[in-house]
């Protein structure tokens, strides 16, 4: 009975933060449309923006001036 509650509970946090880090969706200058796992960050010194590509699972980074437009994706 110990173990169930214990199994459950972990599933409830895994759950609960999943649930705080949305989507997000990049249009870009050439017509391609990416998918983050998460919020992108800015660097203002630089002008890149780093991502997590939700499909590939690999950090990647994009010219502030390839970036057409950035919004929130329902999950």
């Amino acid at each position: 009975m110990k173990t169930l509650l214990a199994a459950m509970m972990v599933a409830l946090v895994t759950f609960a933060a999943a649930g705080c880090s949305s989507n997000q969706e990049i249009k870009t200058t050439d017509d391609r449309t990416i998918v983050t796992d998460g919020k992108p960050k800015v660097d203002s010194d630089t002008g890149l923006v780093s991502y997590k590509d939700a499909h590939t699972g690999r950090t990647e980074q994009i010219n502030r001036d390839k970036i057409t437009n950035m919004s929130e994706l329902d999950n």
